[in-house]
């Protein structure tokens, strides 16, 4: 018996032809078609999903290039307000360090309106109030109507700030998390350098009209808020806790590339919430007076807020031009060109940080960052304090001043967003993570509003000795305190902050068992 060949070379055996007109085909060619249907099936949800995750958390950290901006333009565009409304240093300060200061009431504020309204409209919250501020600053015909400008732009900034990292990790998956809570650091650095193109762009024109169009600028960036709310949807976490299931389900569905994963992921928000919910205490109260693993992840998200301003980010940023001057760069545009150069860094490596988070981790990137920090500002210190003025110290100084805002923006500068949005339970992280921002920016009014005051007491080498030994305190904490949170949900990382608890005191206990046995025995002896 042979085996023939059809014409398209398919052999069958007993001699049946197995031609494409032959209605005996393969089985396994069958399968294998469905199997590529499947498969690219899978493919073309997986992208689906990537691409609208990917569009929220753009949309979603768009309010932060106002803050990037308002950092980046503030340190060319004081330079022009000092000398069209003559003011001293001591207001320049002022005006600089007071919008970190109030954008704490913002932040406040986000936390208890994202939890009644909801995230979605506390990010457009945020746009109409920082637009309402922008426009009275570019308008202002005096030193006050500029300073009362600056602080309803604070508190749009504030709401903003707050909100956006804490929206993103709510609807992002497990696996991406970390890289998509890192977008509001990246549009913060895209915001400071557009802030220090701006200085550069508008520098040529009078000193009156200059710096209102650098501030003007900054009002079109919120303006693309409106749209982004016909785009984005609810977070499913809040729609949870408003008891609207089936909207939570829709979103988590197009958030998730699986059903499967979505009904898990809303099953574990459910449980979380009816674990809440079974707790009948205020949220104000539950932070007045948290539960041990609440207090951890208190000292934890709120630390890592604070030591990413007191170790001088805002100083390396907003006085750039005054710290090349004083490195001995004379010429105004050449001041502002070389802080085009920062921003670049700070930008070209947050986007090194959006790779890494999730493949490395959040705490080798910060014990990267926070070391390299510490070096950097330590160098600033020594060129500063003993190597004068001239060519090479004016580049040692663009050099390592790039080299802090690169380490920044490695780590402490995004992390510690990804962190505080990541590590609080449901039922308290809005008004949580409100207080890690708080503090943040208190800081960060703290250090902007000083800085010039502390250089005339002790040079600016002493400045920068100074935030290279917090810097160092800094690794510390991270080391001793910040835990792993990649790879896992939300819901699993409240879990590993109880369970660390409870392994500490289960240890404690067995501790007591051994020492009280062991006088037992000395006694018997």
């Amino acid at each position: 018996m042979g085996i023939q060949e059809n014409g398209n070379g398919e052999l069958g055996l007993s001699g049946i032809p197995l031609g494409t007109k032959n209605k005996y085909k393969r089985m396994n060619s069958e399968l294998h078609e469905d199997n590529d249907d499947i498969l690219q099936a899978q493919e073309d949800k997986r992208n689906s999903t990537w691409k609208y995750v990917l569009a929220c958390a753009i949309f979603a950290s768009l309010n932060n290039v106002l803050l990037g901006y308002d950092v980046g333009v503030m340190s060319g565009a004081v330079i022009f307000i000092k000398e069209d409304l003559k003011i001293n240093e001591v207001q320049v300060e002022f005006l600089i360090g007071i919008l970190s200061i109030v954008s704490l009431l913002g932040s406040l504020g986000g936390g208890r309106t994202s939890d009644i309204i909801g995230r979605k409209w506390t990010m457009a919250l945020a746009a109409v109030v920082f637009q309402a501020g922008a426009l009275t600053m570019t308008l202002a015909p005096s030193y006050v109507v500029l300073m009362i400008g600056r602080i309803v732009a604070g508190v749009g900034i504030g709401f903003g700030v707050m909100i956006s990292p804490i929206y993103i990790a709510e609807i992002s998956p497990n696996v991406s998390r970390g890289s998509l809570t890192t977008f509001p650091e990246i549009f913060i650095n895209v915001g400071i350098l557009l802030g220090y193109v701006s200085n550069y762009a508008f520098s040529g024109f009078s000193a009156h009209i200059s710096w209102r169009i650098m501030l003007a600028v900054g009002i079109l960036p919120s303006a693309f808020i409106g749209f982004a709310l016909f785009v984005i949807p609810e977070s499913p976490r809040w729609l949870v806790m408003q008891n609207r299931i089936d909207e939570a389900r829709a979103v988590l569905l197009k958030t998730n590339e699986e059903e499967k994963e979505a009904e898990e992921r809303l099953a574990e928000i459910q449980q979380a919430v009816g674990l809440a919910n079974y707790e009948e205490q205020p949220v104000w109260r539950e932070l007045l007076y948290p539960s041990p693993a609440l207090r951890r992840m208190l000292i934890t998200g709120i630390g890592i807020q604070c030591f990413q301003q007191i170790s001088g980010i805002d100083a390396s940023v907003y006085y750039s031009p005054e710290i090349f001057i004083a490195a001995g760069i004379e010429n105004k545009s050449k001041g502002l060109v070389a802080t085009v150069a920062v921003g670049i860094t700070k930008t070209i490596f947050i986007l090194v940080a959006l790779i890494l988070i999730d493949k490395l981790g959040r705490k080798p990137l910060l014990l990267i960052s926070t070391i390299g920090m510490t070096v950097c500002l330590f160098s600033i210190g020594v060129i500063l304090t003993f190597f004068g003025q001239g060519p090479i110290v004016i580049a040692l100084s663009i050099l390592f001043v790039c080299g802090n805002v690169a380490f920044f923006s490695v780590g402490l500068g995004p992390v510690c967003w990804v962190l505080t949005s990541e590590i609080f339970p449901l039922r308290v992280r809005a008004q949580a993570s409100a207080l890690g921002a708080v503090g943040n920016r208190v800081c960060s009014g703290i250090v902007a509003m000083s800085f010039l005051s502390v250089t005339r007491t002790i040079t600016f080498g002493g400045a920068f000795f100074l935030f290279s030994g917090v810097s160092a305190l800094a690794i510390v904490f991270v080391y001793t305190l910040v835990p792993e949170t990649k790879g896992k949900s939300l819901e699993q990382i409240e879990i590993m902050f109880q369970n660390e608890h409870q392994s500490q005191r289960r240890e404690t206990e067995l501790g007591d068992v051994e020492q009280l046995v062991h006088n037992k025995t000395g006694l018997t002896n």
